[in-house]
């Protein structure tokens, strides 16, 4: 399958700059999965579309400022960072703790170090060794580089003062970094996007993108789907890189994601068993909520079992769902493995005719656009 099959013109004012001014304002594409109709309401009609007993299962990961902007040590040139995740977070070690080289004969002046995967510009001149600094009004993070891959991939150590943790380190990132809007998003992050670059159902700190699907729920929206009887389950994705990752292959089959963090509770792997037992719809928010379920049920013979992991699950047209039956979703960026998930789920001719259709109507596009309803 090429990954050619997955290209499509969008017009540069469609890109979303922007986020709706109310959560639930944004208009909706429903896309019938049988028969590929097209119809267009809005996302705080939802509610029209689900039924009683249905199980909509969202992320609940949090998005954190991920993007640190310095200076290279000594040279003082500029430098961007953005922490893609934590290494002893990927290998459950230690928390990604280390002791880096003594400062002096006092082992109590021997700071510890927190452990990054990395993309890192200009990559050009960051070679192992390199140090360089992040600061804030009122703390700083020290960095050194530690291995070096391809495409500005970096390794690098992250540490604040004499005797930091991690936690004091995650607290420096939060003061100092910025929330990491898409480079679509061509301005500059802003207070409020601390805010609604977020979802409202946000609670596990931990990923470097928002699952931008969840962004459309408001509390309004999600208590007047609860009084029409519909179940709410949260599971944890942490999104890393592996969900926006360039294809870089010709063939679709050739491409490979990044592993990224999950969680499934006993609570939440309960619901979406009962409702799968009892034949009720199992309705995905996002790509990332879609990928974990079906990762784990494809390990468990179709079943949903709580617990922790890492997934690196790509989906493509000829995937086999066993979970799922509704999507919830945003546009995406052509030939991407986003698009090609949506396409899988719901058929690539039916949702590229489907995205045409949406540039035709001026939806907005990408992760402050519009949404789209697959069921």
């Amino acid at each position: 399958m090429d990954v050619a099959d997955f290209h499509f013109e969008l017009p540069t004012e469609l890109i979303a700059q922007e986020a709706a001014g109310e959560r639930a304002a944004s208009r909706l594409l429903h896309l019938e999965r049988e028969g590929g109709r097209v119809n267009h309401t809005h996302v705080s009609d939802l509610g029209a579309h689900l039924r009683r007993g249905d199980v909509l299962v969202v992320n609940d990961s949090r998005v954190f400022p991920a993007r640190l902007l310095g200076r290279r040590v000594p040279s003082g040139g500029a430098v961007e960072c953005l922490l893609i995740g934590r290494l002893g977070d990927q290998s459950g070690s230690d928390g990604g703790l280390t002791p880096i080289r003594p400062l002096g004969s006092d082992p109590r002046l021997t700071p510890l170090w927190t452990l990054w995967n990395a993309l890192m510009h200009p990559g050009q001149k960051l070679k192992v060794g390199s140090r360089v600094i992040f600061e804030g009004a009122a703390t700083a993070l020290h960095g050194e580089v530690l291995a070096r891959g391809s495409f500005g991939r970096r390794v690098i150590s992250l540490w604040t003062d004499a005797g930091s943790t991690p936690l004091d380190v995650d607290a420096a990132v939060d003061a100092i970094g910025h929330v990491p809007l898409p480079p679509y998003i061509r301005r500059g992050d802003r207070p409020e996007d601390r805010e609604r670059y977020q979802t409202v159902f946000a609670t596990r700190r931990g990923s470097v993108a928002a699952p931008t699907a969840g962004l459309h729920f408001s509390e309004a929206l999600l208590a007047h789907l609860g009084d029409r009887g519909v179940e709410i389950a949260a599971i944890t994705l942490h999104v890393g890189y592996g969900t926006f990752q360039p294809v870089r292959v010709e063939r679709v089959e050739d491409h490979v994601l990044e592993p990224e963090r999950y969680e499934i509770s006993e609570m939440a792997a309960g619901a979406i068993n009962r409702a799968l037992d009892e034949h009720r719809r199992v309705i995905t928010v996002g790509t990332t909520t879609t990928r974990t379920l079906e990762a784990v049920a494809k390990a468990h013979e179709g079943r949903v079992v709580a617990g922790a992991g890492q997934t690196d699950l790509f989906i493509y047209p000829g995937f086999s769902f066993r979970v799922v039956q509704g999507l919830i979703t945003n546009f995406h960026l052509p030939r991407s493995s986003l698009l090609m998930l949506v396409s899988a789920f719901g058929g690539r001719d039916r949702v590229l005719k489907a995205y045409a259709e949406a540039i035709d109507e001026q939806y907005r596009f990408y992760s402050y656009g519009d949404a789209m309803l697959i069921l």
